[in-house]
């Protein structure tokens, strides 16, 4: 069998944040997630030297971090942190317990008993910040202070300092210069980030690679009808042309400043969301890049099918996809590779649930089986391409236990062999050209997230609009050329990705409304900058949707028949979660069988449905177990071992103990389950909360929700009326 190259590709990004203008930002991502992420992946390769992988380094975060080091920057959570507990304003105050607890609960809350007991004590969901600010006092807001950004630090890091490991270990009580100590050693981490992913690159370690500037979606850059490609009757904005200047200046800018930074230029680059098009292969390659990589889907459809999985999830013709590919556009080329998007989501999104060990030794047992069905390929290559910061908090410890076994094991195992993308593509190149390369995202193979939502397209005419009038502004000869720069520096920014992110009814956060105000603010200041009165439409908000539901709730008492046959009228008033309606910060797209799950009651009993990609009784043949798993009440768990086979068991654990209770459960075409409300120890009014979760060899395969759990309250004999008054 031939060795096997595994390339893992970290995506490190930020978008720009600050609003140079007016001299504010008030996001602290790109600190938090230095002291965290990007100090903490750089710290896991300098564990285990025989390690390689490919960092994509995105400009606009580099900016932001060598900005931070320098003291220009700031962002307004790390200026309230600074500001003493007994000065704080009330209007500070309230802020505190608004914003510090932006944090994983589970991961980075939960595990610090001060923290988790701040956290309860502001009861975010049940109080608002003004009620919950009468239980704080002075020394607990100073404590928050402190664990929010102690909370944040890598447990790497925390390791290797034992001033963050001694404020650890206090707790509580923290003085303001605990506070102020701690909060210098951000800046100094912000400081090493930098030289540190340059020392591995002088090692020949890692292969550090860049994206266009601002992190724009190229392909409509160059061309919005290119949108059409994937989805034919995408509506579009109004000005469907492209903007082919600002991707080579984006482009341009972002090779120059990776020179300046790291010393040489960079060979690959990451395309914003993975997003390509024919049409981007004469630019990158007129800037010296020589090889991009995007998601299998594309592969996929580039070839019309011909390359795909199957309905298991299982590739076909193998040794097409782990082998990378010839892009030609007129005398231009470059080699692209495509993810494999299965074990990419397995990292991004269902390890996290297993023991690091285990995962790590199921990684390598996905490789094992690749290598055994790729015979033909000479030098097979896996590409494992996800965000190098999201998932992380999702990992208990940080994701420390896996990355260190999956490292050790990588490097350790007869027949895997880590590379770095560039570098095995110098000494293997591409044997296959494909004809066209179809113009899509690592995102469902389309630009739907960016482009087509009312929302997105009016944020699409804004740019258009305001450009024209920079355009138009800009050539009168009275013109500070300086000031035209500054107003074309706002253009560049407000073309990347983020924002369109958080447009329509994609994504949801607590933030959309900021993102929103971010966005307009970068195209306001272009009028700012030139002397001029912005726009009023710029003054109002691009986003209606608000804070999007999770799920729907139920509307009355259902009377079911637990049976797994799908019967219609039994579940019209249930609540509902689509599982294709969810996309988290790194858009899962995948292969999970979940497909809807309802949820209701009657008065005596939870009770849930749960759809599949095809009749239950086969989709649940490929699992070992289906968890309901309870957050609240707490430590619950229904289990349906070996569910689609004769010796199916069910059985209702409580602390991991199985409790006598009389579960139900019907397994046809649809899994139908009762659940006692009494069993579980719950009683009228008080709150439920539970996700769904398959798993396979004791790995998460699936999970509904991906993120998050369904919720609601046990109902009251009164709950009809009630709704219905309502």
């Amino acid at each position: 069998m031939p060795e096997l190259a595994v390339a893992f590709y970290w995506h490190q990004h930020q978008p720009y944040y600050p609003d140079d203008v007016g001299g504010t930002n008030p996001m602290p991502w790109v600190r938090l997630h230095g002291v965290k992420d990007y100090l903490g992946m750089a710290l896991h390769l300098l564990e285990v030297p025989e390690m390689k992988c490919t960092i994509n380094l995105v400009p606009s975060l580099l900016v932001q971090i060598q900005n931070y080091a320098t003291g220009r920057a700031t962002d307004r959570p790390f200026e309230v942190s600074r500001m003493p507990a007994d000065g704080l304003s009330e209007a500070d105050s309230l802020y505190l317990l608004d914003t510090f607890f932006m944090a994983n609960p589970r991961h980075m809350i939960e595990p610090h008993p001060r923290y988790h007991e701040l956290f309860l004590r502001r009861a975010p969901g049940k109080n608002t910040a003004r009620e919950a600010l009468r239980r704080f006092k002075e020394h607990d807001l100073r404590d928050l202070q402190v664990w929010f950004n102690l909370a944040w630090m890598h447990p790497l890091a925390i390791e290797r300092d034992p001033e963050l490991r001694q404020l650890i270990d206090k707790g509580r009580r923290f003085t303001e210069e605990d506070k102020n100590r701690l909060l210098d050693k951000h800046i100094e981490i912000l400081r090493e980030i930098i030289p540190l992913h340059k020392k591995l690159a002088d090692s020949d370690q890692v292969e550090l690679t860049t994206t266009p500037f601002f992190h724009p979606i190229l392909p409509l850059l160059l061309d919005k009808k290119l949108a059409r490609e994937a989805l034919p009757d995408v509506k579009l904005p109004r000005y469907t042309a492209g903007y082919p200047d600002d991707a080579a200046v984006q482009v341009r800018r972002a090779i120059e400043l990776h020179t300046q930074i790291f010393g040489k230029p960079p060979t690959g680059m990451w395309p914003a969301e993975g997003s390509v098009c024919q049409a981007m292969i004469p630019l990158l390659a007129e800037h010296g890049i020589r090889w991009t990589a995007t998601d299998e889907e594309v592969l996929f459809h580039s070839t019309q099918g011909f390359i795909n999985r199957d309905e298991h999830g299982h590739v076909r013709k193998p040794d097409l996809l782990y082998r990378p590919h010839r892009i030609s556009e007129g005398e231009r080329e470059l080699s692209i590779v495509f993810r494999d998007h299965a074990l990419s989501d397995k990292i991004g999104f269902h390890y996290q649930r297993s023991n690091g060990e285990d995962a790590a030794e199921d990684f390598l047992r996905q490789l094992q089986s690749i290598r055994a069905t790729v015979g033909k390929v000479q030098t097979p290559l896996v590409s494992v391409i996800l965000d190098g910061e999201n998932c992380w908090e999702h990992y208990p410890e940080g994701g420390v236990p896996f990355l260190r076994a999956l490292y050790r094991r990588c490097t350790q195992t007869e027949g895997i062999r880590p590379v770095q993308l560039g570098e095995h593509l110098e000494k293997h190149p591409p044997s296959d050209t494909l004809p066209h390369l179809f113009a899509g995202s690592w995102i469902h193979h389309n630009f739907a997230i960016w482009i087509g939502h009312e929302e997105d397209n009016t944020a699409w005419d804004a740019i258009q609009t305001t450009r024209e009038y920079l355009r138009r502004r800009g050539q009168q000869p009275h013109m500070s050329a300086e000031n035209v720069a500054r107003a074309w520096e706002e253009i560049y920014i407000a073309e990347g990705s983020d924002w369109f992110w958080w447009f329509g009814d994609d994504h949801v956060s607590a933030q959309n409304d900021l993102f929103d105000q971010l966005f307009r603010k970068h195209l306001q200041n272009v009028y700012l900058i030139l002397g001029d009165k912005p726009p009023p439409e710029l003054g109002r908000p691009i986003s209606h949707s608000g804070q999007r539901a999770l799920h729907t709730l139920p509307r009355s008492f259902l009377d079911v028949k637990v049976d797994g046959r799908e019967t219609f009228f039994e579940w019209f008033s249930a609540g509902r979660y689509a599982c294709q309606n969810e996309r988290s910060t790194m858009a899962m797209g995948g292969w999970g069988a979940l497909r809807d799950v309802y949820f209701g009651f009657d008065l005596e009993r939870l009770l849930l449905r749960i759809d599949f990609d095809r009749r239950a009784a086969l989709a649940l043949l490929d699992y070992d177990t289906l968890r309901i798993v309870f957050v609240e009440p707490a430590e619950w768990e229904v289990r349906v071992e070996h569910p689609a086979r004769p010796d199916q068991r069910i059985v209702l654990f409580h602390q991991g103990l199985p409790v006598p209770a009389a579960v139900a459960i019907g397994l046809d075409k649809i899994v139908e389950i009762a659940v006692p409300f009494t069993a579980l120890g719950v009683k009228e009014n008080e709150p439920i909360q539970f996700y769904i979760d398959l798993q396979q060899a004791q790995q998460s395969r699936d999970r509904a929700p991906r993120e998050g759990t369904i919720h609601f309250n046990c109902p009251s004999k009164d709950f009809e009326r009630i709704t219905w008054d309502v």
